[in-house]
């Protein structure tokens, strides 16, 4: 089989470094369950709302990006087997048996049903290459193929042990300022329990953005954040029901966490067709890489800084003077960020809608000026499928002299700068910081 090109982004998700046990035991378990939910999505929005076009198109590329996936996942219980091997081989000493006899209890797994789930994930990847050889392949098939993996996963116990342990570690990936508020601070019985609960669900869909977050720093391949995305989009189901359910048996609507509750529920909802139905639609089919990066990009910031500040308000109900940027230190930049981008775009769409209106009065040069200004330090703070569209409209005012030509392009660039403000003021960040600018 010919290897997947860099421009696809189809290729196997890159680890830096060799991670201690623990963490190799956890990062499998991450990409078992994503697996899981990409194979049982099927049809989902992540590849289009339009059944006929699923049921004709090539499904060869989530072919690959099982294929990448299992190549992953193969890679790492081989270092997780070698571990342990290693640790018992060199176990001369009881405390050293202990400790790695202690290793596998903690995580309920043995090095023989390490090799088991290796063994299945190596005929796995060969199933998976004699099928992208019959390529093009159609909906049927990765329905068979992907009823038959699952099902073939799901036998070998490791399997869910490994989820599991992905999953344990994913409900402590909560704030440490949190975590010792939770231990420390006199509560309410019920409101305890609810917020056991219901924070560990925020632990698990924050640890999976941070793979996805460790994705785009690295500058990895980011289609295989499908598998990823597609774990999340049931986890922030799982949060919905529970947090619905809990709405009907709290009888006291002006009770804080019930408005925690219910604000929680919401914006996830809202942020679930922001992302799942638009961002990520179709994604497996696009091949241009920057187009790739920038929808990744933009669905993981809407769901991590979204989720970020709805943990912060359930924090509020342990400490109600709690600060954003206690829990989260990169906040704090955020936000600052966010607003300076917010008033530079509020200030050159006044500019561009002044010069469209009055061509002939205004000094083109002034708002040349700003604009190459917003070029040069403002404009890295939007998203990145932003960017280009900003820096095209920014050129095209740059080098267009005469003025008849220069009022089209900027009636067109106001209304883009006016829907791009919009978007930025909705961003999560931005909620208690109303803009108070007037239109002029």
């Amino acid at each position: 089989m010919t290897a997947e090109t860099p421009a696809e982004g189809e290729s196997a998700p890159v680890l830096s470094s060799p991670p201690a046990a623990d963490e190799l035991a956890s990062e499998i378990g991450l990409w078992l369950s994503g697996l899981e939910s990409f194979l049982t999505v099927r049809s989902h929005s992540l590849a289009e709302e339009n059944r006929a076009k699923a049921a004709s198109r090539d499904w060869a590329k989530e072919f690959r990006l099982t294929h990448s996936t299992l190549l992953l996942c193969s890679r790492l219980t081989f270092q997780l087997g070698k571990t342990l091997r290693d640790r018992e081989d060199s176990a001369d000493e009881i405390d050293l048996d202990f400790e790695v006899e202690s290793f596998a209890q903690s995580f309920e797994i043995s090095t023989d049903e390490i090799h088991k789930i290796s063994q299945v994930l190596k005929t796995a990847i060969l199933l998976n290459e004699a099928l992208l050889r019959a390529a093009p392949l159609k909906f049927g098939e990765w329905t068979a193929w992907s009823g038959f993996l699952n099902e073939k996963l799901k036998s070998v116990k490791a399997f869910d042990r490994l989820v599991e342990t992905a999953e344990k570690q994913g409900e402590k990936f909560l704030p440490e300022v949190l975590q010792n508020l939770l231990e420390t601070t006199p509560l309410p019985l019920a409101l305890e329990s609810d917020l056991r609960l219901v924070l560990p669900r925020f632990g698990k869909i924050l640890k999976w953005l941070s793979v996805i977050e460790r994705m785009l720093k690295q500058d990895e391949p980011l289609k295989p954040t499908l598998l990823v995305f597609s774990r999340i989009h049931e986890q922030i189901q799982e949060m919905m029901n529970y947090a619905n359910n809990r709405l009907l048996r709290l009888s006291d609507e002006d009770d804080a966490l019930f408005a925690s509750l219910d604000g929680a529920a919401y914006t996830a909802s809202i942020e679930l067709r922001k992302v799942y139905s638009h961002e990520l639609a179709g994604l497996a089919e696009i091949r241009q890489a920057p187009l790739v990066y920038a929808k990744v990009e933009t669905a993981y910031f809407l769901l991590n800084d979204s989720f970020q500040q709805t943990l912060f308000n359930f924090a509020q109900l342990v400490e109600p003077t709690i600060e954003p940027t206690q829990l989260f230190p990169n906040f704090q930049s955020k936000i600052k960020q966010t607003l300076v981008l917010r008033q530079n775009l509020w200030q050159i769409f006044q500019s561009v809608q002044k010069t469209e209106q009055n061509p002939e009065k205004i000094p083109l040069e002034n708002l040349r000026r700003e604009l190459t200004d917003f070029l040069n330090t403002t404009l890295h703070f939007l998203f990145y499928k932003d960017m280009e569209t900003v820096e095209r409209f920014i050129e095209e005012v740059l080098v267009t002299t005469d003025k008849k030509d220069l009022v089209p392009i900027l009636h067109r660039f106001g209304a883009y700068l006016e829907t791009l403000f919009g978007q930025v003021n909705m961003r999560a960040v931005l909620v208690g910081h109303p803009f108070k600018g007037e239109k002029g």
